[in-house]
């Protein structure tokens, strides 16, 4: 399947300046860059897709540059409904770190041209394996840069007699996004995110005078901001440049963006980097294994590596057997491999076997899978007292709390009830309160 082929077929199709998308085919300057600003210190599913659309230019030959705005930030994206709030430098600094590690491991695994490997299950998914810098993974040069190593040095004289002059007050106050703001009813907006886009633009005008790049990806709600620099290298430079836009990603049965932060974030991140904005790897699996047959097949184009082929053989199957929910797990295995890497997919499937199936032999897991589950659940050493697990796990609050759960039959260990609070857990263990809170003693 052609570039321009698979991503009209993944649903990576918004907004483009390129009139024939067949273009990208045959293009010959296959670079392009994609950049994400650090206002957390994780990525969502919904930057997730953005970089799964990168993935997919890469497996055709396109050389990416990841930029990862330390002087954007500072800024930030200005909202349709008001101004945001400044983040501290080191704060920023510290999303920054976090950010490239994430785009990182993502390109890694979700790039990878080695063997497919097999889950217990099915077959699916590839085997995982200075700021401004060049990192070779497997078939992948990943160049990664930061705005702020450009804009530290740049004379404000200079920038607006440059790149201030050259852009038109009309184009920025046609923006959306301004006429919101100072609009009837609107808020208001400073001139520090009223700038933002020419900011953005000259990133990409930088990037070309630097690079040679002249393709810009986004995602569709970014669109208006990348065409800034698409009209610096036009009026400047006196070249071409393109950008390919990608929609957001809408969850079909609700309707909501996937990965916003209005309740429903799913984070990239497996482990708190400080900030409370993560999602257990072990929760991670869950989300993509609990998505209803009306979404699974839009999702599975989205955000795993499957091929058309693979994606329509998996679907057929769950088709004669639904209730086995074989496309979901598909679905939560090849999102989880492409996030937190194949070994931790291969883990937490097996966990979720275990858990959910009451008939499950415990007496079958060797001690290491028992120290790969506790990367997913708080955990203890063995020979504890039970009341003790639970308080050191965070399970119960208290010891009296812990005796009360007990006593009710709501802790198990290895899917056997425990009924006497003085069970010392001297054996590995999966302790399970209720019917969804977990722990690990190993």
């Amino acid at each position: 399947m052609k570039l321009s082929e698979e991503l009209l077929w993944r649903g990576f199709t918004a907004e483009t300046t390129i009139k024939n998308p067949e273009d990208l085919n045959t293009r010959k300057n296959k670079q392009f860059y994609w950049g994400a600003d650090p206002s957390a210190d994780s990525l969502t599913i919904g930057n997730l897709a953005a970089l799964m659309m990168c993935a997919t230019f890469i497996r055709h030959g396109y050389k990416p540059t990841l930029l990862v705005g330390g002087a954007t930030g500072q800024i930030g994206d200005p909202k349709e409904n008001g101004e945001r709030d400044l983040k501290p430098l080191d704060e920023v600094n510290h999303n920054k770190a976090c950010l490239k590690t994430q785009i990182e491991n993502v390109l890694t695994n979700a790039t990878a041209d080695s063997s497919k490997t097999s889950s217990e299950d099915h077959k699916l998914g590839r085997a995982a394996s200075s700021v401004s810098e060049e990192k070779s993974f497997g078939t992948v040069d990943l160049r990664m840069v930061d705005n702020y190593d450009w804009f530290k040095d740049i004379n404000y004289l200079s920038f607006l007699r440059e790149i201030g002059k050259s852009f038109s007050m009309t184009q920025l106050l046609d923006r959306q996004f301004v006429q919101n703001r100072i609009g009837e009813g609107g808020s208001g907006i400073s001139y520090a995110e009223f700038s933002y886009t020419l900011i953005q633009g000259y990133d990409f005008l930088h990037l070309y005078r630097t690079y040679g790049i002249d393709l810009q990806l986004c995602g569709a709600d970014q669109y208006g901001n990348c065409t800034s620099g698409i009209h610096m290298i036009k009026r400047l430079e006196n070249a071409a440049a393109d950008v390919w836009s990608t929609p957001l990603v809408i969850d079909p049965v609700t309707g909501r963006k996937f990965g916003k932060s209005e309740g429903n974030a799913v984070w990239l991140a497996g482990k708190d980097n400080g900030s409370g904005n993560f999602t257990s790897v072990f929760d991670f699996y869950q989300f993509w294994l609990n998505q209803p047959d009306s979404s699974v097949e839009y999702l599975l184009k989205i955000y795993t590596t499957l091929s058309k082929e693979e994606i329509e053989q998996i679907l057929a199957k769950h088709s004669e057997a639904p209730e086995k929910r074989l496309a979901q797990r598909t679905l939560a295995f090849g999102a989880t491999s492409v996030v937190h890497g194949e070994k931790n997919a291969k883990a937490v499937e097996k966990l979720t076997n275990l858990l959910f199936d009451k008939n499950a032999d415990f007496s079958t897991l060797a001690p290491e899978d028992f120290g790969s589950f506790a990367g997913f659940f708080p955990s203890a050493a063995q020979g504890k007292n039970i009341l003790d697990v639970l308080v050191e796990t965070g399970l119960c609050v208290s010891k009296t709390e812990a005796k009360k759960a007990v006593v009710a039959g709501a802790i198990s260990a290895n899917s056997i009830k425990i009924i006497d609070e003085t069970t010392t857990i001297d054996y590995s263990a999966v302790i399970k309160k209720g019917k969804n809170k977990f722990a690990i003693v190993k």
